[in-house]
């Protein structure tokens, strides 16, 4: 007897209870497995994001857009590393300690950066207490500027100095912290004051606060009328206008349009992140914007990143995919999928069939093939000691007969009931025969 043929009288030997057990077991793992698998797939995604900023307003931000996508269920999740300010933030991004980060578009090593949303824009103000007598960028020759987080605006300062010749002026500039701004001025230790500030209430309330103003007197803008040159070699920032009456209403403050530089803040990932993740994520911290922006009205300015190939920070693919409405669709993401599933539910129905075969192999199946079975049984009648056993062997050739006719509408094997009846009626005869033989005196010795 073959291997194959063993397994199968083995598996026939199982009792129906353990098959079920088995067949339970086995469904129970595939279903656990099939759940984990499923539970892995649609699990968020939580990627680290570095921000920082001197007032801490921006981690403030960034954490709520993360609360929001958590209450939305987004696909992507937010793990917020808090930083000292754009610097450090831009650092731990280029280092690869952070998968996206908060920066500034002139601020550190922006070449791994890919853009995903511009979440606000700064303009650089710069500032005159009232009555000085400086109106311009040459008004500023011989002086001292105070530049508020000077760290961080090195190259605005540096951009400025170029392209005004201010080192030539002999144009000093200092950084200096906001708390002492009025001070400083009060003193002449300066005489203007850089500020790189978004425009929202928040912060011009905080520059109009720095300075005495009257009816009749207000601080005052100095335009950067190079701005758009300056643009144009400093790829990080645009010219901009500050719209009349910014700094005061009525009468206002500035009385026309200023220009100036605006450079903006993004938030940037590496372009080994998954596009459609990304995709998937510019879409929910769109929609959680909405959400937080009553909370965090400098919100308002958030918008989509520079598409154009030749954009400062390039887009991430993944964020254009979204802005561009070229995602892919259902049935592009889940061809494959959809093509393969009727040959898994095929081979899926196999096993079910094969399962439930297993299920009921045994109790109505003779254990052996039915005449072998018969034949089997003359040989241990012949050899039975006494009656008991006798009557044993017949029930067993009714239980053959019981699981032949069971089987006979299902397997191909089925025996003729003719062939049957003759096997059944030898086997009556030889124990009708062996009964006398031990009921004869001489039963004994045989």
């Amino acid at each position: 007897m073959d291997d194959l043929s063993r397994l199968r009288i083995d598996s026939a030997r199982l009792p129906s209870w353990l098959r079920i057990i088995v067949v339970l077991a086995l469904a129970t793992l595939a279903g656990g497995a099939s759940l984990f698998a499923y539970r892995w797939y649609v699990r968020p995604v939580t990627l680290s994001i570095a921000v920082g900023s001197l007032d801490g307003d921006a981690p403030r931000i960034v954490s709520a857009l993360a609360s929001r996508l958590v209450v939305s269920n987004a696909p992507v999740r937010l793990q917020v590393v808090e930083t000292s300010g754009a610097i450090e933030s831009a650092e731990a991004f280029s280092s690869g300690k952070t998968d996206l980060a908060v920066v500034r578009g002139d601020v550190g090593d922006l070449s791994q950066a890919q853009a995903i949303v511009v979440l606000a824009e700064a303009v650089a103000l710069l500032v005159v207490p009232p009555g000085s007598a400086i109106t311009d960028m040459a008004g500023l020759k011989r002086t001292t500027v105070g530049v508020v987080a000077g760290e961080t605006n090195q190259k605005i300062v540096s951009a400025l100095t170029k392209a005004y010749d201010l080192d030539r002026a002999n144009t000093a500039f200092k950084s200096i912290a906001v708390d002492q701004v009025r001070r400083a001025l009060e003193t002449k230790e300066i005489r203007a004051v850089l500020f790189v500030v978004p425009l929202s209430e928040k912060y011009v309330s905080l520059v109009r606060g720095l300075f005495p103003q009257s009816p009749k007197s207000a601080p005052v803008l100095l335009p950067i009328e190079n701005a758009g040159a300056i643009a144009e070699t400093e790829r990080a920032y645009e010219s901009f206008d500050i719209p009349k009456g910014t700094l005061r209403g009525s009468p206002p403050v500035p009385a026309d349009d200023v220009t100036t530089l605006k450079v903006s803040f993004y938030i940037v990932g590496k372009k080994s992140l998954d596009n459609d993740m990304i995709a998937g994520f510019t879409q929910a911290i769109t929609s959680a914007r909405r959400d937080v922006l009553a909370e965090f009205p400098v919100l308002a300015q958030f918008k989509a990143p520079d598409t154009d190939a030749g954009a400062y920070l390039p887009v991430h693919p993944g964020a254009a995919e979204f802005y561009n409405g070229s995602q892919v669709s259902f049935l592009d993401k889940w061809s494959n999928a959809i093509f393969l599933a009727p040959m898994a539910l095929g081979a899926l129905a196999t096993v079910v069939a094969a399962a439930w075969k297993f299920l009921r192999t045994g109790e109505l199946k003779p254990r052996e093939p039915a005449l072998d079975s018969l034949y089997a049984l003359g040989r241990r009648i012949r050899h039975a000691e006494n009656e008991a056993e006798l009557l044993q062997i017949a029930d067993q050739i009714d239980e053959v007969l019981s699981a032949q006719r069971a089987r006979a509408d299902e397997d191909e094997s089925k025996l003729d009931a003719a062939t049957l009846n003759v096997a059944a009626h030898r086997l009556e005869n030889l124990i009708h025969d062996r009964r006398a033989a031990l009921a004869a005196p001489n039963s004994r010795a045989r």
